[in-house]
This record gives C-alpha cells, sequence and structure tokens, in this order.
C-alpha cells in the first residue's frame, strides 16, 4: 500500500520569499511523498520577484505561487497539515492558529532575504544562500525515517533540523 503524501506548511510573517521557497522546494524534492504549502500572518500580497527569478533559474515551478494568510490553512476545509515550520523569527514568536490534525511544528529561521540591502547581486546572493538553507533542511527532513519514529522522537529530530544540529555521520538530524 502506497504511503500517503504528508502536507508541510511553511509559515513566514510576509509569505513572500522563504516560505515561498520551502513550499516549492518540498513539492519538487517531496518526490509525491510531501506536498509543500507556504502562508504568512501578515501576507505581502505577492511574491518576492527575485524568488520567482531564483526559482526559475533552477527550473522550478513558479505558477500558481502567491501570498497567502495563514488562516486558509486553519479553516475546516483546508487540506491537514502534518508538520508546519516557521521560517522567521517574528512568526514563530507569534500566536498561530490552531491546526487541525495537530502537525508537528519546529522553527526553521532562516534570515529574510527580502530584507538584503546592497546591489543587486548582493540582494540575490541573499535568495540563494536562503535557497540553499530551505533546500539542506528539507533534503535533512525527508531523510528521517518518519514512519519509524514516535511523535516525540520525530519532533525532535525536526526541531533539530532547524537548529543546525545535524549527525554528520547518520547524515540525520540528531
Amino acid at each position: 500500500m502506497p504511503e500517503a503524501v504528508r502536507n508541510v506548511l511553511f509559515i513566514c510573517t510576509g509569505n513572500s520569499a522563504r516560505s515561498i521557497l520551502g513550499e516549492v522546494l518540498m513539492d519538487h524534492h517531496g518526490r509525491g511523498l510531501f506536498r509543500g504549502f507556504s502562508a504568512g500572518s501578515a501576507p505581502k500580497g505577492a511574491v518576492h520577484p527575485l524568488a520567482l527569478q531564483l526559482l526559475a533559474e533552477h527550473g522550478l515551478r513558479t505558477e500558481g505561487l502567491r501570498s497567502k494568510p495563514w488562516d486558509e490553512f486553519a479553516a475546516p476545509s483546508a487540506p491537514v497539515m502534518d508538520f508546519v515550520f516557521t521560517v522567521c523569527d517574528q512568526a514563530a514568536g507569534e500566536v498561530c492558529p490552531v491546526w487541525p490534525g495537530q502537525p508537528i511544528t519546529a522553527h526553521w529561521g532562516i534570515p529574510d532575504p527580502a530584507a538584503a540591502d546592497g546591489s543587486s547581486a548582493e540582494r540575490m546572493l541573499a535568495f540563494r544562500e536562503a535557497f540553499r538553507a530551505m533546500e539542506t533542511r528539507i533534503r535533512l527532513f525527508m531523510a528521517l525515517p518518519i514512519a519509524a519514529l514516535d511523535r516525540l522522537a520525530l519532533t525532535n529530530r525536526v526541531a533539530a533540523i532547524g537548529r543546525g544540529g545535524i549527525d554528520r555521520t547518520a547524515g540525520e538530524a540528531s
């Protein structure tokens, strides 16, 4: 019997860059086992153009992406989330909605590339760094033996990924 697709929600305040990258990268690397979503507590209303440019450079989807409120995923008609990851410190400190299904949550803070100053090359570098950090965390997450871990162990492992607690010998979060 095939495994059920697990839904993963990435939350950031503005839902214009980091959480969008998480959504797309989870869909891409999820291989049909994970589906990515993103939302914000105070969405900007548009996806940052440099996020779209970077995704396109990597051959990843950009169609259908939009900046949306997290309330959409707390509604009874929303897909039930298995995991919810905050990717900015501000969103991590906010009072989140009660998520249907009691997903496992963790904070995976990544510096905001949309706040980067400097030349266009320096701003794009900030987006590339956020992309690499998110992709690394998603790959570590996907390598976890999710079905073999109890809820507490899984919660600890996904939290360790956000803290950079990686067991280099095992290739998993500690």
